[in-house]
C-alpha cells in the first residue's frame, strides 16, 4: 500500500501538469491555430465582394425570357404558379401548381448565380422544399440543383452528363456538415458558382460543398416550385471570363 501511495503522490502533480499543457495547446498557448473550421471559411458573397459585372435577372410580369418545365420531364404542368411583384421586386412561386422548374431561356457557362429566398411560413406546415439550378438542359433532363429546405439541406445534387453520352446521378448531402439554411420565414442569401467542371455552393456566409465533375459546359439557370410558397429577390448573374 505504501508503494501505491507513493506512486499516487508522484502521478497526480504530473497528471495536472500534462492536463495544463494540453489545455494551453488547445487554447493556442503553444502557438497552435485557434480559429475553428467555421470561422476559417466565412466569406462575403461574390456580389458583396465585387458589385461590378452583374446582370439583373428579375423577369418582367409576363415572365418573358423564362420558361416553365415540368418535373419530371415530359410530365404535365399545373396552374401558373409563378408571378412577379414588380413593386416589391420579387419573383414569387405560390406553390400550388405542381412540381416544376422555372428556367432562363438563355444558356450560361462559367457564371455566378446569386439570389435571396424566403419561404412563406404556414401554420402547421412542414417539409419546406425548393431549389435552384445551373447548367440545366432546356427540358430539365440534365439538372444540377442546390437544395434548400426549412433550416436544413444546403447541398448540391442532380444528374450530370458523362463522356459516353449518358448521365450520372450525384448527391453531396452526406458531405455537408452545416447547410447554413435559415428557418422558413427568414431571408437567405445563396450563390452557385459554375467554373469549368466545378460547381460551388455558398450559403449565408460560407461555402457548404463543391461538385467537381459537372459534365455540362453550359445550360439554363432556374428555380424550383414544389408545393411551398417562396419568394425570391436580387436575382443576379455574373458571367465569368
Amino acid at each position: 500500500m505504501r508503494h501505491h501511495s507513493s506512486l499516487l503522490q508522484f502521478s497526480i502533480p504530473h497528471a495536472f501538469a500534462l492536463a495544463g499543457l494540453f489545455a494551453l495547446a488547445v487554447a493556442g498557448g503553444l502557438g497552435l491555430p485557434r480559429a475553428t473550421a467555421a470561422e476559417a471559411t466565412v466569406s462575403p458573397s461574390a456580389l458583396a465582394a465585387d458589385a461590378k459585372g452583374w446582370v439583373d435577372l428579375l423577369p418582367p410580369p409576363d415572365l418573358n425570357g423564362w420558361s416553365r418545365v415540368p418535373v419530371p420531364p415530359g410530365g404535365k404542368l399545373g396552374r401558373d404558379q409563378w408571378h412577379v411583384d414588380a413593386a416589391g421586386k420579387l419573383l414569387i412561386c405560390d406553390g400550388d401548381g405542381g412540381h416544376d422548374m422555372l428556367l432562363t431561356e438563355k444558356d450560361y457557362g462559367d457564371a455566378i448565380f446569386h439570389f435571396e429566398f424566403r419561404y412563406t411560413k404556414a401554420e402547421g406546415k412542414t417539409g419546406y422544399n425548393s431549389g435552384a439550378y445551373v447548367r440545366n438542359s432546356p427540358d430539365g433532363a440534365i439538372w444540377h440543383q442546390a437544395q434548400f429546405g426549412d433550416a436544413k439541406d444546403g447541398f448540391l445534387f442532380g444528374e450530370s452528363p458523362t463522356a459516353d453520352g449518358k448521365k450520372k446521378f450525384f448527391n453531396l448531402k452526406k458531405e455537408v456538415q452545416d447547410g447554413r439554411v435559415k428557418p422558413a420565414g427568414e431571408w437567405n442569401t445563396m450563390e452557385v458558382t459554375a467554373r469549368g467542371k466545378t460547381l460551388t455552393l455558398w450559403i449565408n456566409g460560407a461555402v457548404t460543398c463543391q461538385f467537381e465533375q459537372c459534365g455540362a459546359a453550359q445550360g439554363r439557370l432556374g428555380l424550383e416550385g414544389e408545393g411551398y410558397r417562396i419568394e425570391f429577390r436580387n436575382l443576379m448573374v455574373k458571367e465569368l471570363k
